[in-house]
């Protein structure tokens, strides 16, 4: 298990019970997303959490799966789906490697605030191209840390050393523009909510 998988089974439970930092941005971004979806969609969302948001989206689509790094936050989303009867949900403890290995292919790829997390963003964008079907989304929204939130860096670098914050990147906007870009994707659609954390929305398509 790697350090990061340590660091977010800890946090699971915590995350679980947390509220929502942003409703409005948030109720945004859920928008946002619907419009790009359709009944026939098989949809992957990397990065899921607890689930709360491939739940709210699985009646929009034919079936979703929900990933993560860490079992704990996977059982925490398999309790919730089982509790609410949503049937055409499944989570699993699964990366991109991982997926890709299994010659996995989805209409559309969600990620949510997780890219700036990553060990390598842009190679994680790059596997993300390869997981969907030609023609299909990438749907992310991704806190730019370099564009607002600069002054973060030497806090979060103290609450690394003592094992109380993960891995952070401090990307800008054209930096992950460009990630997408580079990696094959067209950006169709791009927004900023919340604009005070300067979190960019993002809607690729695969070339």
């Amino acid at each position: 298990m790697k350090a990061s998988d340590t660091f977010w089974d800890s946090a699971a439970d915590k995350y679980a019970r947390k509220p929502v930092g942003d409703e409005a941005a948030y109720a945004k971004t859920l928008e946002r997303t619907s419009s790009h979806l359709a009944p026939k969609d098989h949809v992957l969302e990397v990065g899921c959490g607890t689930g709360t948001t491939a739940l709210k989206l699985a009646p929009l689509v034919a079936e979703i799966t929900g990933t993560d790094i860490s079992g704990r936050m996977i059982e925490i989303a398999t309790e919730k789906a089982n509790e609410q009867n949503i049937p055409n949900v499944r989570f699993a403890k699964e990366t991109t490697e991982t997926l890709l290995a299994q010659d996995a292919r989805f209409d559309v790829v969600t990620a949510f605030n997780m890219l700036h997390l990553m060990e390598a963003p842009a190679q994680t964008v790059h596997q993300i191209h390869d997981l969907i079907k030609p023609g299909g989304l990438f749907i992310s929204k991704t806190p730019c840390l370099a564009e607002k939130m600069k002054f973060l860096r030497p806090i979060i670098w103290v609450m690394q050393k003592i094992g109380m914050a993960p891995m952070v990147h401090f990307i800008g906007y054209v930096e992950l523009d460009d990630m997408m870009r580079d990696a094959g994707f067209e950006i169709i659609e791009s927004g900023v909510y919340p604009t005070k954390t300067g979190s960019r929305f993002l809607v690729a398509k695969r070339r």
